[in-house]
């Protein structure tokens, strides 16, 4: 059994890295590994305070940015924060960090770390490559949200959390264009790939552990489902 999780950046890294999450989110992960030999976890990194800072400087030091060049700062920024999450599973992880999901042809441990790959979409899409390259069931997305909403709630006050949405009212929703930093739950790139897959993404509060606990091992869990 292989789960892909897609651990934002900005909780791994949310201005500097939040020792604490890093070291009780490897803990859970190794529970949860160590109760079935049989399954492993792909975890994909995202770019978090690093990504936004120096895409940031970037953008401010000239005057007309570089779509491409944003993007390959974000992914420089992803790439730093693999290497720091791999570091605490180097008994289970005998991969360098991934930044190309389609040249991975074995899995040979029990945990793989990934990062950003290449301009033109996030992380998220990297997970989705690398879900269907493994045969995973489900992409995890965990961020700095427990669900996603019918609208952007800090702009629309009426928005309200659902538990689960469709495919094609998620991606009218977030749009099918990816812009480096954009912010949405799951990135347009990477959703219509994960629709296109009949693949299942859970969008999750990553620092709510008891809430991730509960949804690897299948139990009721905060969060919403998007499918179909």
């Amino acid at each position: 059994m292989t789960k892909v999780l897609s651990l934002g950046g900005s909780i791994v890294a949310p201005d500097v890295p939040d020792v604490a999450f890093i070291r009780d989110f490897a803990a859970l992960a190794r529970r949860w590994l160590g109760a079935d030999p049989a399954r492993r976890l792909i975890i994909v990194v995202g770019g978090g305070a690093p990504a936004r800072s120096w895409q940031k400087a970037y953008r401010d030091a000239v005057a007309v940015p570089d779509p491409d060049a944003q993007d390959w700062i974000g992914i420089m920024a992803t790439r730093l924060n693999a290497a720091l999450v791999r570091s605490l599973f180097l008994d289970l992880c005998p991969h360098d960090v991934v930044t190309d999901p389609e040249s991975v042809a074995v899995f040979g441990g029990r945990v793989l770390v990934a990062s950003g790959w290449k301009p033109g979409f996030s992380t998220d899409f990297d997970a989705v490559v690398l879900a269907e390259r493994f045969q995973a069931d489900v992409v995890v997305n965990l961020s700095n949200i427990a669900r996603v909403h019918t609208a952007d709630p800090r702009v629309d006050p009426a928005a309200k959390p659902v538990d689960s949405i469709s495919w094609k009212d998620f991606r009218a929703m977030v749009g099918d264009e990816w812009t480096p930093g954009k912010n949405v739950p799951f990135d347009p790139v990477a959703s219509r790939r994960a629709q296109e897959l009949g693949l299942r993404v859970i969008c999750a509060a990553g620092k709510d552990l008891p809430n991730l606990e509960a949804l690897l091992e299948g139990r009721p869990f905060v969060g919403t489902t998007i499918s179909g």
